[in-house]
């Protein structure tokens, strides 16, 4: 798979909200604004490259790449507050 310079441009501007919205969703996280945005980006790249692999296909165009950064950064804060040890189950 080859990312173009404006689907990366798009991966990271929706990264940077799906991770303040991942922020807002996953309470307790304690990372700040700053690293919740980090996160948004990367769990962004990871669905990104992920979703389309595993034959998951929701909605189409821009809509597809906010659901598909949100899932992506809501599951990456989960898994990092699991690992750091201040996750609630």
């Amino acid at each position: 798979m080859q990312l173009s310079n404006e689907s990366l441009l798009v991966i990271l501007f929706v990264g940077l909200v799906a991770g303040w919205l991942a922020g807002k969703i996953v309470r307790g996280t304690g990372f700040g604004i700053i690293g919740d945005i980090l996160v948004g980006i990367a769990g962004a790249l990871v669905a990104s490259l992920l979703f389309p692999k595993l034959g998951i296909a929701i909605g189409s165009g821009l809509v597809r790449e906010i659901i598909y950064s949100a899932i992506g950064a809501i599951i990456l804060l989960l898994i990092v507050g699991l690992i750091r040890g201040r996750g609630r189950w």
